[in-house]
């Protein structure tokens, strides 16, 4: 499919899974609170006192995002280039989350997830992918999986204690500034490790993927972005420390998980400082991360003389590591700034993220409050993405990754500008222009630039 022209259809989706949320949670008795905000009535949960525990909770989520590109140049394209005419792509997905509190200190939470639509091309050739709500595996008519199902076990030290927000992670109340806090599941990664306050979130922040993780961390993620294993965090009130072992797919950027978990396995280690400067918040955090899974290596691959280069014959149980550095500060009032560092060894292939060895990116983030529009938001960031000599070689040799293979390469590292603003319609729905200008797109100076256009719907309870 080279066009994906269902904007129609998906919208209409998309509006009447709205419209039948809200009937449904107005049946429940969940309906309009009598309290108004800014002269606007506000559609709330019944809340418990901030200091008591929720027993359970109760969210929904949807986004709509329409991208497009007009035609670009480029000398020559392969089998996984982006394509070069005028194309248009879109995606949808609804969450519906559902999180209970078992016992004293035990939350289970489960994200059911529908979802619509394709990125470009079927999310390939370019790898700061300008749309990180479009999954690897895409869906003409749409389709449900339980993306997240895990279990949380908080284990307080004593101490001060901390409110906990009521969100579609967590069930609100109280708990220890001092803690340790085990979760076990299928979750996100990106939950718990990289985290950033301006930077994390392609629903209601920045829309690329470089911009939403470290994309020089191959993380642990099935074509969904999911998996299933555990991590550990120690809290204090400056510092935290976290450590995960997941499992990994069986093939790279698939769904299935290699049942060979005592072989193929994804560690990682996070240690998180946080600081105030002048009454303004800001964090630094140091990724360190150990993969092991059947991946071929780039260098075999190139020395066979089979063409175009083939990494899948030379798959074997080997490792993969590498580091991030990850940091951000609030500059003033409403203007957050932040940037993000990756490189791995780059020797083996790219097993569950994209094909990046090295990468770069840094932005800021300014809430509309200078222009009396407080929950509206500006953003301006870049990303610069770089690959390994040894990948280089083997994409220039025909070879395919999980993003790139335009069949030769013209190496240039690929760099990305994104802008956006989201305006709010009304407190739970908001819309957002994006644009994103990509040069050199999957490391080929020869096919580019690219502009991309998007606009992104969102509504939440």
């Amino acid at each position: 499919m080279r066009s994906q022209n269902m904007q129609s259809s998906v919208c209409s989706r998309l509006v009447s899974a709205i419209v039948a949320s809200a009937l449904f949670l107005a049946g429940r008795g969940l309906g309009q609170d009598a309290s108004q905000t800014n002269g606007t009535p506000s559609l709330t949960l019944p809340r418990q006192a901030e200091s008591q525990e929720q027993s359970w909770n109760f969210h929904t989520e949807a986004t709509y995002i329409g991208d497009w590109h007009p035609g670009f140049p480029a000398q020559y394209s392969g089998a996984q280039s982006l394509d070069n005419h005028s194309l248009t792509a879109e995606t949808v997905d609804f969450d519906l989350f559902l999180g209970v509190r078992l016992w004293k200190g035990a939350e289970f939470h489960l994200d059911g997830l529908f979802w619509q639509g394709f990125g470009f091309n079927h999310t390939l050739g370019i790898e700061a992918f300008p749309n990180a709500e479009a999954y690897k595996v895409g869906s003409p008519a749409g389709n449900v999986t339980p993306a997240r199902v895990f279990l949380r076990q908080t284990i307080g030290l004593g101490g001060d204690e901390q409110p906990v927000a009521d969100d579609a992670l967590h069930l609100g109340g109280q708990q220890d500034v001092s803690r340790i806090t085990l979760t076990v599941g299928q979750i996100s990664v990106l939950d718990i490790f990289d985290q950033n306050s301006y930077a994390g979130d392609p629903t209601t922040q920045f829309l690329n993927w470089a911009l939403v993780g470290n994309e020089a961390w191959d993380y642990p993620a099935n074509s969904m972005g999911y998996i299933t294993g555990l991590a550990a965090e120690l809290n204090q009130p400056n510092w935290t420390a976290r450590y995960g072992m997941f499992q990994l797919p069986q093939r790279a950027n698939g769904m299935a998980e290699d049942p060979a978990f005592l072989r193929a396995w994804g560690m990682v280690t996070e240690l998180e400082r946080r600081f105030t400067i002048r009454e303004h918040p800001g964090a630094v955090r140091l990724l360190a991360y150990l993969n092991r899974a059947d991946m071929g290596s780039f260098a075999a691959a190139v020395e066979n003389p089979t063409r175009p280069a083939d990494i899948v014959a030379t798959r074997a149980y080997r490792f993969k590591y590498g580091f991030c550095l990850n940091g951000e500060y609030e500059l003033t009032k409403g203007v957050g700034a932040f940037a993000r560092l990756g490189w791995n060894d780059g020797k083996n292939e790219s097993w569950a993220y994209a094909d990046v060895s090295q990468s770069g990116s840094a932005g800021l983030s300014i809430k509309g409050d200078f222009w009396h529009r407080p929950n509206d938001t500006v953003g301006l960031a870049g990303v610069i993405n770089g690959i390994s000599r040894a990948q280089q070689q083997f994409f220039a040799a025909g070879g395919r990754g999980i993003l790139a293979g335009d069949g030769a390469l013209s190496y240039g590292l690929e760099k990305t500008l994104e802008t956006y603003y989201k305006f709010q319609i009304w407190k739970n729905i908001n819309v957002t222009a994006d644009y994103q200008y990509v040069s050199d797109p999957a490391y080929n100076a020869a096919r580019g630039p690219v502009s991309v256009l998007s606009t992104r719907l969102h509504w939440d309870f």
